[in-house]
Order: structure tokens, then sequence, then C-alpha cells
């Protein structure tokens, strides 16, 4: 019995010892890229990403809580589309940075239009007035650009006049700008939790 304490003591030395002589510094530099000084010693530090808590939504009416989730399913039906169109205007702006003589730029533009409307016209036809009018917006929430001004900068200034006019006849305005902080901040705030998988 005496012998058998012996071996388990002896064991847990050696993997003590061995553990004492790790250095485990260098694990820690790879999780932990910062470090802080304080009172001349140095503690590891990792900036956590931040994150956004919302309150529970509490509906009084029926009629709210079906408004809400009428928003929320319009979002999610045209919030990908917003997506899509910031890749479109990133490869298109990066494709024409590229090419030198104006008319090729022309041709470029006419051609990527005509992909986007055979890949997407068929679809955004299909949109409600007020699912036009919340895309309008996403587009400028992704892009940083009104949807007039993307017009404007892709077919001129004429285009962008006659498509606002269209626009403002069916009750909308291509020059609608993504307000986050106050006018869209329920349409900011269902976004937040549809990126996130909550919703």
């Amino acid at each position: 019995m005496l012998k058998k304490v012996f071996v388990v003591l002896l064991i847990c030395s050696n993997a003590v010892s061995y553990l004492w002589g790790q250095d485990y510094s260098a694990k820690l530099d790879s999780i932990f890229s910062n470090k802080i000084i304080y009172l001349a010693d140095s503690m590891p530090h990792k900036d956590l990403e931040e994150v956004v808590v919302y309150a529970p939504r509490i509906f009084e009416k029926k009629r709210d809580y079906k408004r809400y989730r009428k928003l929320v399913k319009k979002i999610k039906k045209v919030y990908p589309y917003a997506k899509t169109a910031n890749q479109w205007l990133t490869d298109i702006n990066n494709n024409l940075e590229k090419i030198e003589s104006e008319r090729e730029k022309k041709v470029f533009i006419k051609q990527a239009e005509k992909r986007l409307r055979s890949e997407f016209e068929d679809e955004l036809i299909k949109l409600t007035f007020s699912e036009g009018r919340l895309l309008i917006k996403l587009i400028d929430r992704e892009t940083g650009n009104t949807s007039y001004e993307l017009v404007k900068q892709l077919r001129g200034s004429f285009s962008a006049f006659f498509w606002q006019s269209v626009a403002l006849l069916f009750g909308s305005n291509l020059k609608s700008e993504y307000d986050a902080e106050n006018d869209d901040r329920l349409i900011e705030e269902i976004i937040y939790q549809i990126d996130n998988g909550f919703l």
C-alpha cells in the first residue's frame, strides 16, 4: 500500500514540476494581443466587440404587434437587395477606376445595367410601394448614397431627374436618406437583430 502511495506522489511531483517549468506567456500572448501595464506589472488585455442590447418590445395593442411583424417581414424581403446593391456598386466602381476612356465607361455601365435588369428586374417589379420605399432607404444605409445620387453618378443628371419624377408619382423619393438615430431607429434595431440571428 505504501509503495502505491509513493508511486502516485512521485507521478504528481513530476507533473507539478513539468507544469511549473512551462512558459505560458507565449500562449497568453497569442490569445491576448495587447497588454496593459499596471503598477509596473503587465496584464493581458483583449478588446471585446461591442454588443448592443435592446429592451424587449412590449406592444399595448395587437395591431401594433402586427404592424411590427409586417415591418420585420418587409425588411427581411428587401434587405438582401440593398446588400447586393452595395456589392454591385463596389464592383462597378472598382472596374470603372481601371477604365480610362469615357466611351468605354458608358459601355461598361450599360452592360452592368443590363445584367442587373436581367437578374433582379422581375423580382423588384413585384415589390409593393412600401417595400420600394424601404429599399430606397436601405440602399442609402448600405452604400452611403441616396438612390438619386447613385443614378446621377452612373447615368447622369437627366436620368436621375427622370427617375426621381417617376418615384414621386408613386409616392416615393429617391432622395430619401436613412436616419438610424431618429426616424429609422426601429428599422436599424430590426436589421441588427436580423444580422445577429435574433430574428
